[in-house]
């Protein structure tokens, strides 16, 4: 049994990280300050007495002795980190040095979430990790962008200076059940309408594209990147190959919600990027194998759902 430090833990993914490493036979701390998280997410563990939930701040200290530390603490939707973008940096970086000052002292492993949004509107497509990415530096994502670029630089400066073991991987855009309603992203956007009947809202010609894994598919990922071998250290690319336009996600949204929303175009949102598909060979290469394994159909089906549910 090891115990886990899970920052952000109440949130969409991180939640599902602590019942999957649970479940493994873990003893796992949940450590969350109910920004974009929620209580609702992780009420169904607090009965296990090998979970312990903390309300905390992850740009304050945590002091705790555990084994491996999951650092997926930060708002991740648009919405949600352009709401307070300085505590949005905040959160990325001070976290980051608060995760890592923590690894260092108990000597435990630690992993990092970055994002694709690393890579800015890229150049490069699809994206391979050697990629070093196109971002607007005083644009209004950039607390996030640059956020979780500081936080890899941290990650790798802490290794080679303190010899911290740690794991970056770099997250493309995940759905699925315990997303919230209200977080802006695409596919909660899109469900959540055809749900409700309401027209579904399409950003420029909406033949941008994105590449969606299901969140079952992330955790497996994110797990065997902690367990991959010490001189792995990443960044790796999680994310589903397969690409989508804006457009064709929401005719498939319409399709198995049999909704009769219409269609509603609207101007591009700055700095939005036009393209966003992962190279995944080297996750292959390192993690037994990885790759997604549910289809876009499947993976829908569920979070519809469970919006349903919520709704």
């Amino acid at each position: 049994m090891k115990k886990i430090l899970i920052t952000g833990g109440a949130g969409f993914v991180g939640s599902h990280l602590c019942k999957r490493l649970l479940n493994e036979g873990n003893e796992v701390v949940c450590l969350d300050n109910y920004f974009t998280g929620t209580k609702k997410n992780i009420v169904e563990l607090l009965d296990n007495p090998y979970f312990e939930m903390v309300r905390h701040d992850i740009t304050e200290p945590f002091y705790a002795e555990v084994d491996e530390i999951y650092n997926m603490a930060c708002p991740a939707s648009p919405i949600h980190y352009q709401y307070n973008p300085i505590k949005t940096i905040k959160t990325s970086v001070m976290g980051a040095i608060n995760v890592l000052g923590l690894a260092k002292r108990v000597k435990a492993k630690v992993l990092q979430a970055s994002t694709s949004e690393v890579y800015g509107d890229p150049h490069v497509h699809p994206q391979t990790e050697d990629y070093w990415g196109h971002v607007n530096p005083i644009g209004i994502r950039s607390c996030y962008d640059e956020g979780k670029r500081c936080a890899e630089t941290l990650f790798m400066d802490y290794h080679t200076q303190n010899e911290v073991a740690i794991k970056i991987i770099r997250i493309f855009n995940t759905y699925g059940p315990n997303m919230n309603p209200n977080d802006g992203r695409v596919v909660s956007n899109f469900i959540v309408q055809a749900l409700k009947g309401k027209d579904i809202t399409i950003f420029g010609d909406g033949l941008q594209t994105r590449s969606f894994q299901y969140v079952d598919d992330l955790v497996e990922g994110t797990i065997r990147m902690m367990n991959s071998t010490p001189d792995f250290l990443g960044p790796v690319n999680i994310g589903n190959p397969h690409e989508f336009s804006m457009l064709e996600l929401a005719k498939t949204v319409l399709r198995l919600t049999e909704s009769k929303s219409k269609l509603r175009y609207m101007p591009m949102p700055q700095d939005d990027p036009k393209q966003r598909q992962p190279n995944i060979d080297l996750a292959f290469e390192k993690l037994d194998g990885w790759m997604p394994t549910t289809q876009l159909n499947e993976g829908l089906t569920k979070t519809i759902a469970y919006f349903d549910s919520v709704l």
